[in-house]
């Protein structure tokens, strides 16, 4: 793990935390600057970036660790980093927070789906949720060369039951949930636009059936699907997102904006 805060902070268990992963096709964890980032960073937050397996940190053998039926690796990195950040210390689970981009989207929705609780709030953009689907279906322009990452189901038995173990479309139940923002973009050729849909309309159906069992008082979670126009897996950082984001995960954690919307019109010149 890279873990950011400012050296100053002082009792660092009531700070909050932004946990970013990705954990996919041997790819490092981006962590280049971002003016949101250094805001939160600012105002309080602590940042952990998780180098789990499926990455390239390690070198090939990290990202053979973490692919094919290896993926449940990933998560099992991804929950023993939020143990641990909260076990030496940082902040615990209801200031807690998870962001993901991409294929990062599925170790977020397996972690949201076998252990909410870590959790209070997420966000994702252009998420891949939908696993054993996407990669059944061979129409689609990038399913042929995904194979290599994770598995051919349509013709190996142990991929197709393996997918089913952790995708987080197929895994989702009458739950808890964390509070979910997915920005998804219209004309995504990478992660389809139909995958995502499925995935919130189930999941607030899930989220349903739980309230009903609850009681009375129970609070269910708030599930925000924004689908912005064109994008085709281009992510450009407009401040409508940005901004849309960051207020997401503040009101979520209870905390006050006041000052760091301030901060972000100087970094992003509104």
């Amino acid at each position: 793990m890279t873990i950011f805060h400012k050296t100053d902070s002082e009792d660092l268990q009531k700070k909050p935390l932004l946990v970013h992963v990705y954990g996919a096709y041997g790819m490092d964890l981006k962590m280049n600057f971002r003016p949101e980032r250094r805001v939160l960073v600012d105002d309080g937050w602590i940042l952990a970036y998780c180098h789990v397996r499926g990455g390239g940190e390690l070198g090939l053998q990290w990202h053979a660790d973490g692919r094919l039926t290896k993926k449940l690796h990933g998560l099992a990195d991804l929950e023993a980093c939020i143990k641990t950040l909260h076990g030496q210390g940082f902040s615990q689970p209801s200031l807690t927070a998870l962001t993901a981009f991409s294929a990062g989207g599925v170790l977020v929705g397996a972690l949201c789906n076998f252990n909410p609780d870590l959790l209070r709030a997420v966000t994702l953009e252009a998420p891949f949720l939908d696993v054993l689907n996407t990669m059944m279906d061979t129409t689609l322009p990038l399913t042929l060369e995904e194979l290599e990452e994770w598995g051919n189901p349509s013709s190996d038995e142990k991929h197709k039951n393996y997918i089913k173990r952790y995708c987080p479309y197929q895994n989702i139940k009458p739950q808890h949930y964390p509070a979910i923002h997915i920005t998804a973009y219209e004309n995504d050729e990478r992660v389809p636009l139909k995958g995502i849909v499925n995935y919130t309309e189930k999941l607030k159906e899930a989220i349903a059936e739980h309230a009903k069992n609850t009681g009375e008082g129970y609070q269910s979670p708030n599930i925000i699907l924004d689908i912005q126009p064109g994008g085709n897996h281009v992510i450009e950082d407009s401040h409508k997102k940005i901004t849309a984001q960051i207020k997401f995960l503040y009101e979520e954690l209870g905390l006050d904006n006041t000052s760091v919307f301030e901060n972000l019109k100087k970094y992003l010149k509104f």
